[in-house]
C-alpha cells in the first residue's frame, strides 16, 4: 500500500506540474500574441518562410518520440531559469520599441525553453533539448543573407559561363551575353533553397545520427550544398536560354526548373547522408518509476514569479507606447532653394528612391557649375508598423524595375559625417547614377541598419521623440568625377540638411503639443 500510495502521489505531483506549465505556456502565448500573429502573417504571405507552419507540429512530434524517456524523467522546477528570463524579455522590449520584428520573435521563442526549464526542470530540458532548439526555425529570418548570396551567384554563374567559352560583359550582378541580358535579383539568390535545406538538413541530422560531430557535419553540408547548387541552377538556366536563342527558361519554366532541380539536390543530400546513418539510442529504463524528488509539491511561488516576469515586458511596452496624434501627421519637410554656392536646378533624372510609409519626404536638385546633384529625404516621426525607416522594403530600386538596373552596391568609408555610407550604382539605357545613402537618427549618422535600430530604440526609451531620416545624395556617373561631386555636396549640404530636419522636428512638436 505504501508503495502504491507513493507512486500515486508522484503521478499527482507530475500532473500538477504539467498543469502549471500548460497555464504558463498559454499565458506566454496570450501576452505575446501580437508577436506570434506577426510570425504567422509572414508564414502565410512569404513562400520563403511558409515552412513555419510546420515547425510547431514537428516540435510536438519530436517531443512525443521522447515520451518513453520523459515518462522516466524526474520533474524538478528550477529557479535558475528565472535569472535568465529577463534576457530575452529585454531583447523583446528593445525590439518592440525599435520595431525589429525578427528580434521580437527570437525573444519570444527563447522564453519557451526557459519556461520549460523553470517549471519542469533541467532533466526534462535535456530530454527535449533539440525540439526546443528547433523552435528557432519558426522565426522568419535570413533576408540579410540575400545581398551576399546574390553576389556569389553572379560571380559563380559568370565564372562558369567564361569557362564555357562564351563572351560575357559583367557589371556587378548585371551581365550580358551575345544572346541577351541577365541580372541576378533577389529571387535568384537562392535564399529559399538555403533556408529550406538548413531546416530539413538539421531535422534529418537529428533523426539520423546520434553523435554530435556527425550532426554538425551534415548541417554544414546542408548549408554549403544549396549555395553551390543554386549557382549551378543559375548557370544552367542561362545556358538553356542562350542555347535556345532565348526561347526557354525565361517564363514560368524558369521557376519550374529551379524547384525541380532543388528537389533533386535535396534527394541527393539525404542519399549521401544515409551512408553514415546510426541506429536510434535504446530507451534506458532505470530502476523504479521516479525518485522521491518527483513527488514534490508544485512551486506556486516560482510559478507566480514566472508569470510576472513574462507579463512585465508587454506592460513596459504599453507604458512606452506614445501614439502620434493624427493631426500631427502632416509634417512639412522642405529643402533650401539656394544652399550656399549651390542653386536650384531642373531634374536631371526620373529616378527616385523607393521608401515606404514616410511621414514626409522631399526631393530637390542642385547645380554648381557643371556639377549636379540630387537630394532626397525620407522623414519618419517614429518607427511603427508600416512606417519604418530601416526596413528591407526601403530600397534604391525595386526588383525587376522596367528601366533601372542595379549594377553594384557597397558600404564605403568617407571622411567626416557619416563616416560610412552605402554606395549604389544604377544604370538604364541612357543614364548611369552614383548614389550615397545613410540614416540620420536622433542627431547621429550611421549606415549600419543594426546600429540604427539600436539608436531608434534608445531615443524612444529616452522619450526624446527624435525622428529617423533617410538621406540620399545622387549624381550622374560616367561624366566627370561623380565621387568627388557627391563628396563635395555632402560636406557643404549636410549641415543645412541637418538644420532643416531639426526645424521640421521642432515645428511638429510645437504644432502637436
Amino acid at each position: 500500500m505504501n508503495q502504491s500510495a507513493n507512486v500515486q502521489a508522484q503521478e499527482t505531483g507530475v500532473q500538477q506540474h504539467l498543469l502549471l506549465f500548460v497555464v504558463a505556456l498559454l499565458s506566454l502565448l496570450a501576452f505575446y500574441h501580437q508577436t506570434l500573429t506577426g510570425m504567422i502573417d509572414i508564414w502565410s504571405r512569404s513562400e520563403t518562410f511558409a515552412h513555419g507552419f510546420l515547425i510547431f507540429p514537428i516540435v510536438l512530434f519530436l517531443i512525443w518520440r521522447r515520451r518513453e524517456h520523459l515518462a522516466r524523467t524526474p520533474v524538478r522546477p528550477d529557479w535558475r531559469a528565472l535569472w535568465l528570463l529577463p534576457g530575452p524579455g529585454l531583447v523583446w522590449l528593445l525590439a518592440e520599441v525599435a520595431d525589429v520584428a525578427v528580434l521580437m520573435q527570437l525573444g519570444f521563442i527563447a522564453m519557451i525553453p526557459l519556461t520549460v526549464w523553470a517549471l519542469l526542470g533541467t532533466a526534462v530540458v535535456r530530454q527535449i533539448a533539440f525540439p526546443l532548439f528547433f523552435l528557432i526555425f519558426a522565426v522568419p529570418m535570413g533576408e540579410g543573407l540575400i545581398p551576399p548570396l546574390m553576389d556569389f551567384t553572379a560571380v559563380f554563374t559568370v565564372s562558369l559561363i567564361k569557362l564555357s567559352g562564351i563572351p560575357v560583359y559583367v557589371e556587378g550582378t548585371y551581365f550580358s551575353l551575345p544572346s541577351g541580358n541577365w541580372s541576378v535579383v533577389e529571387g535568384c539568390s537562392g535564399i529559399r533553397y538555403l533556408i529550406a535545406s538548413v531546416t530539413m538538413g538539421t531535422l534529418y541530422a537529428y533523426l539520423t545520427y546520434n553523435s554530435l560531430s556527425r550532426r554538425i557535419l551534415f548541417i554544414l553540408f546542408a548549408i554549403a550544398l544549396p549555395i553551390v547548387a543554386n549557382g549551378l541552377r543559375a548557370y544552367m538556366i542561362v545556358m538553356i536560354a542562350h542555347l535556345s536563342d532565348m526561347q526557354l527558361a525565361l517564363g514560368v519554366d524558369h521557376f519550374i526548373y529551379g524547384w525541380v532541380f532543388f528537389g533533386i539536390v535535396m534527394l541527393l543530400m539525404f542519399w549521401i547522408g544515409s551512408y553514415w546513418r546510426e541506429e536510434p539510442e535504446p530507451v534506458q529504463v532505470p530502476a523504479g518509476f521516479r525518485d522521491e524528488a518527483s513527488a514534490t509539491s508544485p512551486r506556486y511561488g516560482l510559478f507566480a514569479l514566472l508569470i510576472l516576469l513574462l507579463a512585465a515586458w508587454p506592460v513596459a511596452a504599453q507604458l512606452l507606447e506614445r501614439d502620434i496624434d493624427p493631426e500631427r501627421d502632416s509634417i512639412a519637410l522642405t529643402l533650401p532653394t539656394t544652399p550656399g554656392d549651390w542653386r536650384a536646378a531642373d531634374a536631371f533624372t526620373d529616378w527616385r528612391p523607393d521608401y515606404k510609409g514616410a511621414d514626409a519626404e522631399t526631393l530637390a536638385f542642385y547645380a554648381r557649375g557643371d556639377a549636379r546633384v540630387g537630394v532626397y529625404l525620407a522623414y519618419y516621426a517614429r518607427p511603427r508598423e508600416g512606417a519604418e525607416l530601416i526596413n528591407s522594403q526601403n530600397v534604391m530600386i525595386i526588383q525587376k524595375h522596367p528601366v533601372w538596373h542595379q549594377v553594384g552596391e557597397a558600404r564605403i568609408r568617407v571622411e567626416g559625417e557619416p563616416g560610412y555610407l552605402v554606395q549604389t550604382r544604377l544604370k538604364s539605357v541612357d543614364q548611369r547614377l552614383l548614389i550615397h545613402d545613410w540614416y540620420w537618427i536622433g542627431g547621429r549618422h550611421t549606415a549600419n541598419p543594426y546600429f540604427g535600430k539600436l539608436l531608434e530604440a534608445w531615443e524612444r526609451l529616452r522619450g526624446n521623440g527624435w525622428p529617423s531620416v533617410g538621406i540620399v545624395l545622387f549624381a550622374e556617373s560616367g561624366e566627370g568625377d561623380a565621387d568627388a561631386v557627391l563628396e563635395q555636396a555632402r560636406r557643404e549640404l549636410l549641415p543645412l540638411l541637418e538644420q532643416r530636419i531639426e526645424q521640421t522636428w521642432q515645428h511638429s512638436r510645437e504644432s502637436g503639443g
